[in-house]
């Protein structure tokens, strides 16, 4: 079949992101024989005339959507980030009598409702490698579609369940230089390319969305074809790699192997991960710094112990201090994350945190005012329990969690608390 890609984000928040998902998406179908053709709407300056003009040329059998943001996350005045998706689906619809399907992280949180507020005709939840190549050989066929996990198909009452593969070594990793459409640099010149080692994340925090995206069993790619992917990457021009695994250091055992192989292979690489502030020890922080690692994402979140436990962290502030030194003598840059207004929050319990982060002396601390509410997470039963959301809100348009009297104190707190600490930012 003709497959064409769409990639329809356009939203950089931190940083241009390339769709590494849909790139791993493309692999498989070409593996198994099928024609892709990809569109970043990223780098599209004229997107509807890039899109018709790609359809078009292409005429594909098979459309597939990636939708890899719903909102912003910001709480004051946020983004429908679906909004700008609706027209392209549209105007594939007007080009192409070929079947929509979406897919990708945001998607995959909402795949009823982001199905039929975007009008598309089908959609995978959860990974794609798998059940989208076998929806495409299906159709081909002409035969049954209806079990394919993570499929959901109004028109004919399809809602399955995602299917977490145990292993995930069989996808294999895409070609940087002609499965990843481009981006342009960040603001420093920059371009991180997204590689993942391992899915799924066992934590359970209150407020996150990733066990609905991933599940909640970590499953790891065995090291070598890992360290042979990014040594292609390198040898293709690409030296700056962000691990977007959900806890680059756990499990620990495998966090050390990675980074001495790493080390060996001589790659000529720099890199930055997302760290848990639990069980990080000077061993793995030194093995990090020999491996390349130049810079860490900490996501404590709060620096009041209530709050830490409310929100179902494994660690305390002990932990994060720890870690935040461990990191520091290794040479490692450390931005810090701060989650303020959620359940239980109270004056003192923000001030708690601001002085916190402030002790750790941070290179840089990000602030986010109230936590996006996303299905099935405590978070969101919370909020039901306490009014904060309507009983029967499927949550798509984007709502958060700010303790009741808060976010005014907070707001003007934070302003003020910010006007000397240039590294600080929200």
């Amino acid at each position: 079949m003709r497959v064409l890609l769409i990639s329809a984000n356009t939203e950089t928040i931190n940083m241009p992101v390339l769709p590494l998902g849909m790139a791993f998406v493309a692999r498989s179908a070409e593996d198994s024989g099928h024609v892709v053709s990809q569109i970043n709407l990223m780098m599209a300056p004229e997107a509807e005339e890039t899109l018709v003009q790609g359809i078009r040329l292409f005429q594909p059998d098979i459309i597939g959507i990636s939708v890899r943001n719903i909102d912003d996350q910001v709480s004051l005045q946020p983004r429908f980030l679906l909004d700008p998706v609706k027209p392209i689906v549209g105007i594939c619809r007007q080009h192409s009598a070929a079947k929509i399907v979406l897919g990708g992280a945001g998607y995959s949180i909402f795949p009823q409702s982001a199905l039929s507020y975007l009008d598309a005709d089908m959609g995978i939840q959860g990974e794609g490698e798998s059940a989208f190549v076998e929806l495409l050989r299906r159709m081909e066929e002409g035969s049954d579609i209806s079990d394919i996990p993570g499929l959901h198909y109004p028109e004919f009452g399809i809602a399955n369940p995602p299917a977490a593969h145990r292993r995930i070594d069989g996808d294999t990793f895409p070609d940087s230089g002609q499965l990843i459409p481009a981006v342009e640099p960040a603001k420093d010149g920059i371009i991180w390319l997204p590689f993942q080692t391992r899915r799924g994340c066992p934590l359970d925090c209150s407020y996150c969305s990733t066990p609905t995206i991933e599940g909640r069993i970590t499953r790891k790619r065995a090291i070598r074809p890992v360290v042979d992917a990014l040594r292609r990457y390198a040898s293709a021009g690409w030296h700056h790699i962000f691990f977007v695994d959900n806890t680059f250091n756990m499990p620990e055992s495998y966090a050390r192997q990675l980074c001495s192989e790493m080390a060996l292979s001589g790659l000529k690489i720099a890199w930055r991960a997302i760290v848990y502030p639990w069980k990080m020890d000077e061993e793995l922080a030194v093995k990090m710094a020999e491996s390349g690692c130049v810079e860490v994402s900490l996501g404590f979140e709060s620096g009041a112990e209530s709050i830490l436990g409310r929100m179902k962290k494994r660690y305390r502030t002990d932990d994060i201090r720890r870690s935040s030194d461990l990191l520091k003598k290794a040479g490692i840059r450390r931005m810090g994350f701060l989650l303020l207004g959620s359940p239980g929050e109270t004056r003192e319990t923000v001030m708690e945190s601001l002085e916190f982060a402030d002790s750790l002396e941070l290179d840089m601390v990000k602030v986010t005012i109230g936590p996006r509410i996303y299905p099935e997470t405590d978070l969101a039963r919370q909020a039901r329990g306490s009014g904060n959301i309507a009983p029967d809100d499927d949550l798509l348009y984007p709502r958060f969690y700010i303790e009741k009297g808060m976010e005014d104190w907070i707001r003007s707190t934070l302003d003020v608390w910010m006007r000397d600490r240039s590294n600080w930012i929200h």
